[in-house]
């Protein structure tokens, strides 16, 4: 890997709170307008994503999905 470069961590996590299409847009939404974050799939109840350590941490992508109203937590595959 090329000095600079931070591999992006993969992370799934389980939501509680979405129930329609509308809530799965605004997860999208936020998600991908949090630094360090690369959306790979939100349904209802779930997200699968890549972050970047270096720029956001777990914690901080669960509170921004709190920030929509939703409790989001880390999910078994």
């Amino acid at each position: 890997m090329p000095t600079g470069i931070q591999a992006m961590e993969p992370l799934k996590l389980q939501i509680e709170g979405m129930s329609c299409e509308h809530c799965v847009r605004a997860v999208k939404n936020r998600l991908t307008a949090t630094p360090g974050v690369a959306v790979d799939e939100v349904t209802i109840g779930s997200a699968r994503l890549r972050y970047d350590p270096t720029r956001t941490t777990v914690d901080e992508i669960e509170n921004a999905i709190a920030d929509e109203g939703y409790t989001a937590f880390v999910g078994n595959e």
